[in-house]
């Protein structure tokens, strides 16, 4: 091998925040806190209390490879930690609130964490979890008084200390699966994927982040990195607005406009409602420009509604175990002609991949199926922030990748000859009917675009003669439709006869996960016994 000339500088998340306390030091951070109150603070202070945060956090006996673990939404300290943990050669394992006690417990202890930061409106799930905590050794409130047994944040910072620079494949970050089939399983991130996560994901085809943006993660800093925006908008010193933990309409309203936050980021049903609140007001948004919405498949009638109040909408896709974002919707230039309808469709796909991400859909022989938009096959990955296992759960890593050593997502999807990818299922929820395939995601999304449908969840129901058959469980937006009006819709939409679900059940509201995408799984167990009543044939 001929040797370059180039420096060898390990790559470090750290110096991200040293970048933008140095370029950008009165450049905002603007959070509202579980209070209400809004607290704003800069890049060069969010600096020094990130280098007091880890003076005090070595105090406490943190050292090179310790686990901190956060319960907290978005805001200022949040921020703070996941500078400080990293660089102190730390790993920041930003744990779920909205797990159930048990899988907290579960995965506290699994990570072995030393410390654990949380909200103060946590405390009394931390009361509850103390006793089931093995390792955790100091609890700490993010605020600035604590009560008798508890650290507050503010009086744990210690004395500014310099970072320790660990190298760039060391372990920074971690974070675990939902458990939505089984117990969690552990991701740990890197330096290096992390880095390049946010440089790949930031780029004018991605996200398109710069200096002049404001930024607002609505997606939690608790879910995934939160999709990597804190380190992407530090990276190129944005403004950021940190939302806490009141994501209602009104109150993300309130920060659109009286922040000047020009792009946000969610899950599906933060922005049906927020489509719903602009509707029913007649309010238009004064500076927002684009809106991500991932976590789970947008519907087109979503992408319609914000485009036409002159929002961009780029669909994001991405897992726990892909650091997130792998996959990015844009419209390529060759296609900007494409008619007003023709561009909904396309941007209601889920997206190309982005740069050092590889992609295949392929069958169950490892093989690309077609890119004929038809023919539907398992997403698979190859790339620098693409987990290679699981932490400390050697069956679940073997069962992750390929014999050829491509990472499985059990999203099934189709591509076509552009490379646009589309989410059709995850596996576990393809609905097989008489030895067909239907997709429960396009019957959710085609429903959700009737005028008289808000939510909509479709699931395998076993069925008697055709194995599957599929079930809609719909919440009515106000005048509830009739199960004929739902189903001429979806035959004007394309579907065939036999793909229509077999029953429609209304609800006013459907369960979800912790990272708020249906809770399939409830409903499955829920409706099991509905196509075995003899009166249905």
């Amino acid at each position: 091998m001929f040797p370059s000339t180039m420096m060898e500088e390990e790559l470090n998340l750290w110096d991200f925040l040293e970048r933008a306390a140095e370029l950008f030091p009165r450049k905002g951070v603007v959070s509202r806190l579980h209070t209400g109150e809004v607290h704003r603070t800069t890049y060069a202070e969010a600096y020094r209390r990130a280098r007091r945060l880890m003076g005090g956090l070595r105090a406490l006996g943190v050292e090179v490879g310790d686990r901190v673990a956060t319960l907290a939404f978005n805001h200022f300290r949040h921020l703070e930690a996941y500078f400080a943990v990293p660089g102190m050669g730390a790993m920041l394992h930003t744990a779920n609130p909205r797990l159930s006690p048990k899988e907290i417990a579960y995965i506290l202890n699994h990570a072995e964490d030393k410390v654990l930061l949380f909200d103060p409106q946590f405390l009394p799930l931390v009361e509850a979890l103390r006793p089931e905590l093995s390792t955790v050794r100091h609890f700490v409130v993010m605020d600035e008084k604590a009560p008798e047994g508890y650290l507050a944040y503010e009086e744990v910072l210690g004395e500014e200390v310099d970072p320790i620079r660990v190298p760039e494949r060391a372990a920074c970050g971690m974070a675990y699966t939902t458990g939505t089939t089984g117990l969690p399983k552990g991701v740990v991130y890197s330096h290096r994927a992390l880095v390049l996560h946010a440089l790949a994901a930031s780029l004018e085809d991605g996200t398109a982040l710069s200096e002049k943006d404001v930024v607002l993660p609505v997606v939690p800093m608790f879910h995934v990195n939160a999709w990597c925006l804190p380190y992407a908008a530090t990276l190129v010193g944005a403004k950021q607005v940190l939302p806490g933990p009141k994501l209602d309409p009104a109150s993300l309203v309130e920060l659109l406009d009286g922040e000047g936050v020009t792009f946000t980021a969610g899950v599906p049903t933060v922005w049906l409602a927020l489509a719903d609140y602009l509707e029913s007001t007649g309010h238009r948004l004064k500076t927002l420009k684009r809106l991500v919405v991932g976590g789970s498949a947008a519907p087109q009638s979503l992408v319609e509604r914000f485009e036409r109040m002159g929002i961009e909408v780029r669909q994001g896709y991405g897992l726990t175990e892909t650091s997130p974002v792998v996959v990015q919707n844009l419209v390529k230039s060759h296609l900007e002609g494409l008619s007003w309808e023709e561009r909904i469709r396309l941007k209601a796909k889920t997206g190309l991949p982005i740069p050092l991400v590889r992609l295949r859909v392929a069958d169950e022989e490892g093989r690309p199926v077609p890119k004929d938009g038809r023919t539907m096959g398992e997403v698979q990955l190859k790339g620098p922030w693409i987990t290679g296992g699981y932490y400390r759960n050697e069956e679940a890593s073997r069962n992750a990748l390929t014999p050829d050593g491509w990472f499985r997502t059990g999203d099934v999807a189709v591509w076509d000859e552009e490379g646009y990818l589309e989410i059709k299922d995850r596996l576990k929820d393809l609905i097989k009917s008489g030895g067909e395939w239907i997709s429960s995601v396009d019957l959710e999304n085609t429903l959700m675009g009737h005028p008289k449908v808000k939510e909509a969840a479709v699931v395998a129901i076993p069925h008697p003669r055709w194995q599957e058959r599929p079930l809609a469980v719909v919440v009515p937006r106000g005048e509830k439709p009739s199960e004929e009006e739902l189903r001429e819709h979806l035959l004007k939409a394309g579907f065939a006869k036999w793909q229509l679900p077999d029953a429609f059940v209304f609800v006013e509201e459907i369960p979800r996960t912790s990272a708020g995408k249906f809770l399939k799984r409830a409903l499955r167990e829920q409706y099991k016994d509905l196509f075995h009543d003899p009166s249905r044939g």
